[in-house]
């Protein structure tokens, strides 16, 4: 299918990705720190996910993994990754990574009882860059064959399932940029729920977050340029955003929540 990226302002380079697109839905200005490289403090909950998802991509690479393999299996997606870095900046005592990858395990033992039919890859690199310095990059968990035709966009949640639809359409219009066509289903499983979300992305979709990624790119540019401030919006996403305590909006709903 024909589809473009609508011009935006000129300016600096900018990588724009799924999370960053997600957070600019929520918060303007909490996407602007992350392109600003500031980011929340890492987390257990981040850090167990991230080695959930290396694990289950392990799994569809190369195979089940014993259970008497499993904590060494472990030990090398960390050490071999940036995970070691996260391992260090959260301080974790070795009695309590054990229970972080016990915690896996269970996850892992549901995960390895999904359907792999169609399985095409795992950790699915998309990038598109536009004429004007834009470039979206995203990675999606694992891409399958449809018997139909047309490929399933498949994205793993490690927690609740929330609300995954912006993050699907973004790698919907990836897709789109780098293929001849739409990908057949996007899809969000939570492996620790067993909650599913999936839906078709359209046409009209996928121009849909065009426009907005040109936009957030064109807001982002002229706020860079001109000093000018972005918008702030409150939510359940402020616990975790980096600029917290320099956000009235932030704390107050913060404080309303708790």
């Amino acid at each position: 299918m024909l589809l473009a990226i609508p011009q935006v302002v000129p300016g600096d380079q900018l990588r724009l990705s799924a999370s960053t697109y997600v957070a600019w839905k929520r918060c303007p200005d909490s996407a602007n720190a992350r392109l600003e490289g500031i980011y929340a403090p890492d987390t257990r909950p981040a850090f167990l996910g991230s080695l959930a998802h290396r694990i289950f991509s392990r799994h569809l690479r190369g195979g089940s993994i014993a259970s008497d393999e499993f904590v060494q299996a472990c030990r090398e997606e960390i050490g071999g990754s940036t995970l070691n870095n996260k391992l260090a900046g959260l301080e974790m005592k070795p009695s309590a990574l054990a229970g972080v990858i016990e915690e896996v395990r269970g996850l892992y033992d549901r995960f390895t009882k999904l359907p792999t039919d169609g399985f095409v890859g795992s950790e699915v690199d998309l990038e598109h860059e536009t004429d004007d310095g834009i470039q979206l990059v995203g990675t999606v968990d694992a891409v399958y064959r449809e018997d139909l035709g047309g490929h399933r966009l498949v994205d793993w949640k490690t927690g609740e399932l929330g609300a995954p639809e912006d993050q699907l359409m973004f790698y919907a219009l990836l897709w789109a940029l780098g293929h001849t066509d739409l990908p057949a289903y996007v899809e969000a499983v939570s492996v620790r729920t067993g909650e599913r979300y999936r839906t078709v992305p359209s046409s009209s979709d996928v121009e849909r977050v065009a426009k907005e990624v040109a936009q957030l790119a064109t807001e982002i540019r002229t706020a860079w340029s001109d000093g000018s401030r972005l918008e702030k919006r409150g939510g359940p996403w402020c616990r975790f955003c980096p600029i917290l305590d320099d956000c009235a909006e932030g704390q107050t709903v913060e404080a309303l929540l708790s």
